[in-house]
Formats: C-alpha cells, sequence, structure tokens
C-alpha cells in the first residue's frame, strides 16, 4: 500500500523522486523519505507526515544533489508512524539504501538470525531486515546478494535498492506487491504506479512475480529469481498526462465526480457498434455465453457495491444465479466453482491484494476469470482469463467515485450482452436499454451541475454523530455506496441497512435528530419504501430522500428531497449515486477532513 519511486539518468534525482511521489501519495501518508547517490555517498532526508514535510526540509530536492536515487511514502504496518520508522532503511554502514512496499511475513525469523550475527535494528519495520539481510549476504555482486534474499523471504515486497559501490546501478524488485519500471529520456524510472511516471515515459514494462530489473542510465535489463536473463515487452499507457493533475478543482475528489459523465461514456461507447454490444476482450463465443451456470462476483469496497448493483441486474436480465463474494472472505470458504462457473473479479487497480488472491484461488479450481480493471497492465489484468478495461483514466482520490461509474457501466453492458445471447433480451428491449445508456452520461452531468443545492443541505449535518443509509433491492447497493463514501472522508459514523430490516433492532439506533438518508429509485418498491421513512421519521429522525424525478409521494414523508432523471431501473445506481457522493464530499469539505487523503486509507490494498 505504500508508494515507491525510484530515478537514475541524467537530471538530478530528488525533484524527480518527489514529483513521483506526489502522485503516489494516495497509497500512505504516514511518512516520506528520499535517498539519493551522489559523488561515491548516499544522502537521506525522511520524516513523519505528508510529503509537504519532505519537500520543504529539502527546497522541493535542491538541497540533494546527485543523479540517481530511490523514495517512499509510507502506510505504516510494522511499526508506528515515525522518522526512524519511515523509508528508506540503510544497512548499518550505510552501503546499501532499500525502500518497501509489502510485508515481510517471516521477518521476526529472519531479525533473529541477524541479530545472532552482530547486525543492529534502529527501527521497528519489517523493512529494515531487508537492508541488513542484503549486506549479509553481498560480496560484490548485486545481483547474486537480491537472488539469494528473494529465497529467504516469505510474503510481498517490491523494492528499490541502491548499493553505494555500484553507482551507476539502480535495482528494482517485486514479488506480490505492483511494479513498473520505464525509460525516460535520458534514464530510467520505477513507481508503485503509473501516474508517477506519466510525466516522463508512455511506455512502461510492468515487473512479473519474482523478477529484477538493473538500471543505468542508458540501459534497463531484466532478470529472473535464478539470475538468467529474460525479456520483457514494454506496455503504452495512453492515459492523459493531465489527467493525473487537479486542474483547477480544490480536491481531486471533486475532480473525478465531474469526470464520471466522460468516464462513463469511454467505457460504453467502444463496445457499441450498430446497435450491437462488442466485448471483444471478454474473448467468450456465443456457444460458451450459453454454457455458464452460475456468476461470481468478487471484490472489496466499493468494488464489491458494484458487484451487489449487478447481482440485481444480471438475475432481473439473465435469469443466471449470482453470487456476490468479499474477496478477502472468497478464499477461506471453500467455495463451490466449475468449468460453467464465470467468475468476475472487479478492481480498479488491479492490484487489490485479495482479489488478486480470489482470482488465482477461482483459476485454481477450474473457473473461468472475467477481470474487470481499469489500470492497463495490472496483476489482475495480466492474470485473468479475459479482461475488461473500464476507461476511467488515473484516479487519485482514494475514495473512488469515477472509477465505480465506470464499473457499473462495464457490468451493466456484460449484462445485456449476456442476456442478448441466451435469448432473455430482444433486439428491441436491447436497443432501447442502449438508448437509456447513451443518456446517462448528460444525465450525470446534470445533476453534478446541481450540486449547491446539496452543499447547503450538507452544511446543517456537519456535526452529525450518526448517518444511516436505508434502501431496498438495486437501492440497497446504492445505500452501501452511498455510506462507505460518507465515512471514509467524513469520519462520521454511518452505515447502510436493508430498508426491510429496520424493525430487526436497526431502528433501535434512531433517535431525534437522527439523518436517514432513504434511496427510492424502483418504482415497484415506493410503497414500502415510504412506510420505512414514517416508521423512522415517527421516531425522532430527519429524513433525506433520493428518488425519481416525478415521486412527489414521496414528500409526504421525507423532509428533503432530491430527485434524480428517470431512466431504466437497472441503471439507476449511475444517477442515484452522484447526490450521495457530493453530499458526502461537502460534508467532509465542511469539516476540515482531507478529502484526498482521507486518515488511515490508501488507494490500492495490496497487501493482506
Amino acid at each position: 500500500m505504500c508508494g515507491i519511486v525510484g530515478y537514475i539518468g541524467n537530471q538530478q534525482a530528488a525533484p524527480i523522486l518527489l514529483d513521483g511521489l506526489s502522485k503516489l501519495e494516495y497509497r500512505g501518508y504516514d511518512s516520506a523519505g528520499i535517498a539519493v547517490c551522489n559523488n561515491g555517498e548516499i544522502d537521506m532526508i525522511k520524516s513523519k507526515g505528508r510529503l509537504k514535510v519532505l519537500s520543504e526540509l529539502t527546497h522541493d530536492g535542491a538541497t540533494l544533489p546527485g543523479m540517481m536515487g530511490i523514495g517512499h511514502t509510507r502506510w505504516a504496518t510494522h511499526g508506528s508512524p515515525s522518522d526512524v520508522n519511515a523509508h528508506p532503511h540503510f544497512n548499518q554502514d550505510k552501503s546499501i539504501v532499500v525502500v518497501h512496499n509489502g510485508i515481510i511475513e517471516n521477518y521476526l525469523k529472519l531479525k533473529k538470525k541477524l541479530l545472532k550475527h552482530g547486525y543492529q535494528f534502529v527501527s521497528e519495520t519489517d523493512t529494515e531486515i531487508i537492508a541488513h539481510l542484503l549486506d549479509y549476504y553481498y560480496q560484490g555482486n548485486p545481483l547474486q546478494a537480491i537472488t539469494k534474499i528473494m529465497h529467504r523471504m516469505e510474503g510481498s515486497y517490491a523494492l528499490g535498492i541502491i548499493f553505494k559501490d555500484h553507482p551507476s546501478e539502480l535495482y528494482a524488485v517485486r514479488k506480490d506487491s505492483p511494479l513498473i519500471v520505464g525509460h525516460t529520456d535520458g534514464g530510467s524510472i520505477i513507481a508503485s504506479d503509473v501516474p508517477a511516471v506519466l510525466r516522463y515515459t508512455r511506455e512502461v514494462y510492468f515487473i512479473e512475480n519474482e523478477e529484477i530489473v538493473r538500471m543505468t542510465e542508458e540501459s534497463m535489463e531484466f532478470f529472473n529469481v535464478d539470475e538468467e536473463p529474460i525479456s520483457k515487452e514494454p506496455v503504452n499507457i495512453e492515459w492523459d498526462v493531465n489527467a493525473a493533475e487537479k486542474g483547477g478543482y480544490e480536491h481531486f475528489m471533486l475532480k473525478e465526480m465531474y469526470e464520471q459523465p466522460k468516464a462513463v461514456m469511454d467505457t460504453f461507447s467502444p463496445r457499441l457498434k450498430d446497435n450491437r454490444i462488442i466485448i471483444e476482450e471478454l474473448g467468450m463465443t456465443d456457444e460458451e455465453i450459453q454454457k455458464i451456470q452460475k456468476i461470481m462476483i468478487v471484490a472489496c469496497g466499493s468494488a464489491s457495491h458494484v458487484g451487489h448493483t449487478s447481482k440485481y441486474v444480471l438475475e432481473g436480465l439473465v435469469r443466471i444465479p449470482v453470487e456476490v463474494d468479499m474477496a478477502s472472505e472468497f478464499r477461506y470458504r471453500n467455495p463451490i466453482l466449475n468449468e460453467n462457473t464465470l467468475v468476475v473479479v472487479i478492481s480498479q487497480s488491479g492490484e487489490t491484494a485479495d482479489t488478486l488472491a480470489a482470482l488465482r484461488e477461482a483459476k485454481a479450481q477450474g473457473a473461468r476469470v472475467l477481470g474487470v480493471v481499469n489500470v492497463v497492465g495490472s496483476s489482475i489484468a495480466r492474470e485473468a482469463d479475459n479482461v475488461m478495461y473500464t476507461w476511467a483514466g488515473p484516479e487519485i482520490a482514494v475514495a473512488t467515485t469515477k472509477a465505480y461509474s465506470a464499473q457499473l457501466i462495464a457490468m451493466y453492458l456484460l449484462a445485456l450482452k449476456f442476456a442478448h445471447v441466451r435469448g432473455q433480451l430482444s433486439d428491441d428491449g436491447l436497443n432501447e436499454m442502449l438508448g437509456e445508456m447513451k443518456a446517462l452520461p448528460a444525465q450525470i452531468e446534470m445533476i453534478l451541475n446541481n450540486r449547491e443545492k446539496i452543499q447547503r443541505f450538507a452544511n446543517r449535518y456537519l456535526a452529525a454523530r450518526d448517518i444511516f443509509f436505508i434502501g431496498r433491492g438495486i437501492d440497497h447497493a446504492i445505500s452501501m455506496e452511498g455510506s462507505l463514501k460518507l465515512k471514509e472522508i467524513s469520519y462520521i459514523h454511518s452505515e447502510a441497512y436493508a430498508a426491510g430490516e429496520l424493525k430487526h433492532g436497526t431502528i433501535s439506533l434512531v433517535e431525534e435528530g437522527t439523518l436517514v438518508a432513504a434511496v427510492l429509485t424502483q418504482k415497484d418498491l415506493y410503497k414500502k419504501m415510504i412506510s420505512n421513512m414514517e416508521e423512522v421519521r415517527t421516531r425522532g429522525a430527519f429524513v433525506m430522500a433520493v428518488t425519481v424525478e416525478g415521486n412527489t409521494e414521496v414528500e409526504k414523508a421525507a423532509d428533503y428531497v432530491i430527485y434524480i432523471p428517470e431512466t431504466n431501473k437497472y441503471f439507476m445506481n449511475s444517477l442515484a449515486i452522484i447526490p450521495l457522493q457530493l453530499f458526502a464530499y461537502y460534508i467532509a469539505v465542511g469539516r476540515g477532513c482531507d478529502v484526498d487523503k482521507p486518515r488511515n486509507l490508501a488507494k490500492s490494498v495490496t497487501v493482506e
């Protein structure tokens, strides 16, 4: 979950490292540090706190000369956030320096061994053992020392390594933590994620498990764990470099909310041809689609909420059983899979550790796996049998918005494709639904442009302690995402409940002044939802409703109503989530929270 960068070339390294880290701070921001090799010496500066502290200490890198260096922004796992625990980490004589993203699971065993050999530790981290272990095995050949520690470390790691006596070489290593490398104009760069390199190169190499790269100013060589040379092909990244900048918006989250119409359109447009859905990357014939007997959707966080919406859409349109699993639980429950099961794993980054593990478990049991991911060339994209990309572009804010919307569209397309092929949806029915899908970007934009009304309402609840979201069917899935957005960026306790469960305990939590957000987009459930709203209102709740234009009946049971345009019932999440995103955003802004970098969270959870 941490972010690492490295650079070697003909330019001063420190400013490039700081710039790269600024694009990766969403991966962790407990501390930051950089180490630069200059005239045969390694200088290091690191500090607890946000990257801006490090930038100030180094005057934006100007005080650290040298053309090679590594940097790190930390999400703390082993050891509390502190200057000492911040990366990079040295060996004892400061001749080897390391940055690390991941967790070394057997670090205590390795630490005990190193202590017996006289090594002294100054930090609480698992990473420091890597520097000392390299020192223990180092006999002048960096590659040899690296492969030896790889055979002895258990867990996950992406490493950037500098050896003082090899001042023209930068090493990087990967096992189960993301890492990319690329050539720049006059050098080479490494990073945990694509946004860090967009300013410098579009041609990147995705490092696979147990691969090593040795970089110089002019060259880049790849090796496996047996020190054997391997060849790799670069991947071209087509993301707009400006997409990783705020572009005049106060926060990345607000900018990315406003990019949702484009993300939605970019995800469906290439797959619609002559009013037919063409998903070439699905890699399934009509016969193979017809043979599927069950779909399992596996994901974490917001992506799992996409899965819950998709269950209603797929079961409603395709008439096929669908299960939704949290990826963190999937592989531990011994799921029942076979060759006629399609497992869909959803992940923005394509590097989510639990989702990746679930993918591997599904493949091991013989199921076909489709990855729905945003990052081209990511681990899930490479390991899934097939991959369906969402074209949302880089998403920097920790709380997802546009990637979520793009994932919804991808799953709608999948459902429509399956329904049409399996004879559950006629040509006319498909054309009608595609027409409604094409209208979604303009409808989303219209809701976004009415944000001032939502902001004014949000300002009334800045001091709220508890906020509850309720809904039925698809609306419950929408409520789950709305609640998550609020809690993760505002720190207000928030829960989502199936409205029909209110009387089974939940209603006891409602008291005078409690805000209850009710989502009502499914016409056949309006009456039941209004009844639930009246129940909580009777017990003192203030009720905010999100519903479809024309449902004026809801005003009798709600204190505040947000209307959204009408669309197909299966597409309602794409519209209803927008006011809930805005509500969460303005609550967080009003409370003075760091919207883009909420406490204790990271964008990509790449360790279990």
